[in-house]
């Protein structure tokens, strides 16, 4: 299929976005009317400046509010539609889309329908170009593709074609067999637009809500099965009407949509069980066997009192780079890197972001095959110089312009602590805490990155996402949303909020940017890891006598555990028979922090205890103006 996006899909002016548009390696556009209409210059400059960035304009729209007319307006929208015409003509297009009639008085009937479509295809036939017609969900009359396609049948005219949307379809639970049986070239243009499950009137859920392929909650696999049935290979466009995306970056915005059309072809492929011509070719998404490590880039200043924390957290120091200032730490499976090299990537991501979480090291079956659908996606590849008895590990750009590293077992990238690490001896906190492995990470971003992120890791690897969340924070709402492998080896927590207020607000002014806030660890023994920690003078974060007289009227809990959880700072929540514990450092460098967790069972995260966590956090926050602790 021939992949396009129309304008009204991103940010900016007409030509920011054409611009957009083509670096994303799209090849056609669909012209939004109002983007026309703001442009500073004629149609024949659009014309001139998409063909210049070698884009194709494939359609014109909308051209609303024609069908089914009363008599007395219908002459004005033939003269409407001539207009129009004429401008197509200028643009060098010869597609135009005719929705659906949503005007009060407007007649009702099939037969009405198709005879205007008719009169317009011929005069659309004189005039060299073809009209497209779709179904509004929202439409006076037709608000059905079935209908919608009943009328252009009936209209019988090779200039009249059909115009199919995933939104207006599936937003109305539409049945999709009889979009098997509509022949191919009578489709002209399928719009495609996913959006979250919502209970609100479909006008205002697609004129806000919409997003990318893979980044809502809509049978879009459903509906592109539905149409393979058809053989169907002609314009596959985007349109996505997204108050977030019209606070985002053009240019980001236009690769998240080529590479939600990629990714849903992947997946079209995958369902149909059979080789699909329209799909780039890619290796599976890549199964994350779990974290291998996380690389904190830090200078020299900070370094010394990181290390002590690590030490009181259990963490001991196993390896030194053979040619580079970076450590390796470790407790249970858990590998945290230090990176305090003068030279190369971390030191440029410290200089920008101060101390913070500079990469990410995933755990997968195949690190080739990973880094080689990554870049089948559009991801960004990173490359540095590889000096002698170093690996070549594979790496993208994550977020906030940290990096994703791959690892696996199977080849010498699985020996990375052997090879590129002198060992040291192991130190009297060999023993650790009880500290096992990372149970989740916690990445904050700006609000309207959080589909690209979210597009991000649902395409690249063998994850899935659960429903967004609100969590109260007491400078306003934070929006939360996670990634998971089955088996929880991987769980990414991505939060962002339109407060400027709020903890995940404050994270990115400090942090000048996205990325890593906090990081969990899990424990077999939260009180034996807690008692630890005491023992080392880990300072944990208190947690108000408020929340545990309100547990022990909430849930029925043995009193010496509740006067545990209490004498540790630990959090409880309960879902049936499972559990969770959870306890929290106070904030490093007032930048981000660490929690441990316990799970008997459970699969959550304890929203229920977000709202304080968070506030007991606001509390020790430093005020406006003053210095670091």
């Amino acid at each position: 299929m021939h992949m396009s996006i129309a304008t009204v899909c991103l940010s900016g002016g007409l030509a920011e976005k054409l611009e957009a548009i083509a670096a994303a390696g799209f090849k056609g556009v669909e012209i939004f009317e109002n983007d026309l209409l703001s442009f500073n210059g004629t149609p024949s400059d659009v014309r001139k400046m998409a063909a210049d960035l070698n884009l194709e304009i494939i359609t014109f729209q909308p051209f609303r509010d024609f069908e089914g007319l009363p008599p007395e307006r219908r002459a004005r929208a033939f003269a409407r539609a001539e207009r129009k015409f004429d401008l197509m003509a200028e643009l060098g297009c010869d597609l135009l889309l005719v929705c659906s009639n949503v005007a009060p008085d407007c007649l009702g009937g099939i037969d009405r329908a198709a005879t205007d479509l008719r009169e317009l295809g011929e005069r659309a036939r004189v005039r060299g170009v073809r009209i497209g017609f779709e179904a509004l969900a929202w439409g006076r009359h037709i608000n059905d593709y079935r209908d919608a396609w009943e009328a252009v049948r009936r209209a019988d005219h090779q200039s009249v074609g059909l115009v199919l949307d995933t939104f207006h379809t599936l937003a109305r639970k539409t049945d999709l067999s009889a979009m098997r049986s509509i022949p191919r070239d009578r489709i002209f243009l399928v719009q495609v637009a996913d959006a979250p499950a919502m209970d609100m009137d479909v006008l205002s859920w697609s004129r806000h809500f919409r997003n990318f392929p893979g980044q809502g909650d809509l049978a879009l696999l459903d509906f592109m099965a539905a149409l393979d049935v058809t053989g169907y290979d002609g314009l596959l466009s985007l349109e996505i009407f997204n108050d977030q995306f019209r606070a985002g970056s053009a240019r980001s915005l236009a690769v998240d949509g080529h590479r939600s059309l990629i990714y849903m072809m992947d997946q079209l492929q995958s369902r149909i069980g059979r080789p699909n011509t329209n799909a780039v070719k890619l290796p599976p998404r890549s199964h994350c066997l779990g974290t291998e490590f996380i690389e904190f880039a830090i200078d020299g200043g900070n370094l010394p009192e990181f290390e002590r924390l690590l030490g009181g957290l259990g963490f001991f120091k196993a390896g030194q780079h053979v040619s580079k200032a970076v450590s390796r730490w470790t407790q249970g499976n858990i590998n945290i890197v230090l990176n305090a090299d003068t030279d190369g990537f971390a030191n440029a991501f410290n200089i920008t972001h101060g101390t913070s979480v500079c990469a990410i090291g995933l755990r997968v079956a195949d690190a080739k095959a990973t880094l080689e659908r990554a870049e089948g996606l559009l991801d960004y590849p990173f490359r540095q110089p590889v000096r002698p008895g170093e690996l070549d590990i594979p790496a993208v750009r994550g977020l906030g312009g940290s990096l994703v590293y791959f690892i696996d077992p199977a080849s010498d990238l699985g020996k990375v602590w052997d090879i590129e690490f002198k060992a040291t001896a192991p130190s009297p906190a060999a023993n650790g805490a009880g500290l096992t492995v990372v149970d989740h990470i916690s990445q904050s971003m700006h609000y309207e990155e959080m589909l690209t992120w979210l597009l991000f890791y649902t395409s690249l690897l063998e994850v899935g996402k659960t429903a967004e969340q609100d969590v109260l924070d007491p400078g306003g709402l934070v929006k939360s949303q996670v990634v998971q492998s089955a088996d929880g080896a991987l769980r990414i927590v991505l939060n962002a909020s339109q407060s400027s207020r709020t903890q995940s607000s404050r994270f990115l002014s400090e942090a000048f940017g996205s990325g890593v806030q906090h990081i969990a660890f899990a424990t077999d023994d939260i009180f034996k890891t807690a008692a630890a920690f005491k023992a080392s003078g880990v300072a944990l974060l208190p947690i108000p006598e408020n929340y545990y007289d309100d547990l022990e009227a909430k849930i029925d809990l043995d009193a010496a555990l509740l006067q545990e959880l209490q004498a540790h700072n630990v959090l409880y929540d309960r879902d049936g028979r499972s559990e969770y514990f959870q306890m929290y450092t106070q904030t490093f460098d007032e930048r981000f922090f660490f929690e441990i967790v316990e799970r008997r069972a459970y699969t959550g995260f304890g929203a229920a205890n977000a709202q304080v966590r968070l506030t007991a956090q606001a509390r020790q926050a430093r005020a406006p103006g003053l210095p670091r602790r």
